[in-house]
């Protein structure tokens, strides 16, 4: 895979709590240089991404229930919603993972549809299941509900906890029986690291050192 293959694949992060809009201007602009699939920020820099990114065809992603999931589902729907409303192109849920914890495998599911049919057909859904506090056995439980649920990709991590591993990936491809996708995300600082994750099945690198990728 060459620099322009792998650049179609990164989703360009900055998810710090302290990011200003100068930082995002210059993500969005980085992004629209190296061609990146697209930009991944907190949802009050929607709007601003969009604009900036107008006409370019990079996706604004955001996120919902970021970074530890255990928010009210009917608030996780809203935020959803809301970000789209303001042009975000994907949602990267994070998982109830206190619930799924405490073995409500039904609720996670439920919850993961209600926010699928709170926003349009066309906005990729990828539920987060911070792959860092769960047992192998428990990611492949939550691959299943993800999967069955309906979700456009399962992502690995929020960045917040333990991030990225390629045995995780490698676990999560082998249990997935349809078409949904991965995203590997989350301590990711070289290129090839993130060629073996892409190895391994994930379709979409989130990275915030995207251009020390290329």
């Amino acid at each position: 895979m060459n620099t322009v293959d792998i650049s179609g694949v990164i989703e360009h992060t900055n998810l710090k709590p302290d990011a200003t809009m100068l930082t995002i201007t210059k993500l969005c602009q980085q992004a629209a240089e190296h061609s990146f699939h697209g930009v991944c920020v907190n949802p009050y820099y929607v709007k601003h991404a969009k604009k900036m990114l107008k006409q370019t065809g990079i996706k604004v992603i955001t996120v919902v229930g970021f970074p530890l999931g255990s928010n009210d589902t009917l608030v996780k729907c809203v935020e959803a919603s809301a970000a789209v409303a303001n042009g975000a192109d994907e949602i990267d849920m994070v998982m109830n993972i206190a619930a799924f914890k405490n073995g409500e495998h039904d609720f996670i599911k439920r919850e993961i549809q209600n926010v699928i049919q709170a926003i349009p057909e066309n906005i990729v859904l990828k539920v987060i299941i911070e792959t860092g506090l769960l047992s192998q056995d428990e990611i492949i439980k939550a691959t299943r509900i993800v999967e069955d649920a309906g979700a456009d990709f399962i992502k690995t991590s929020t960045g917040f906890n333990e991030g990225a591993g390629v045995e995780d990936v490698k676990l999560i491809k082998d249990c997935i029986v349809g078409k949904m996708k991965i995203k590997a995300a989350g301590g990711i600082r070289s290129r090839q690291q993130a060629m073996e994750l892409i190895k391994a099945g994930a379709s979409r690198i989130g990275c915030s050192r995207s251009l020390e990728l290329l």
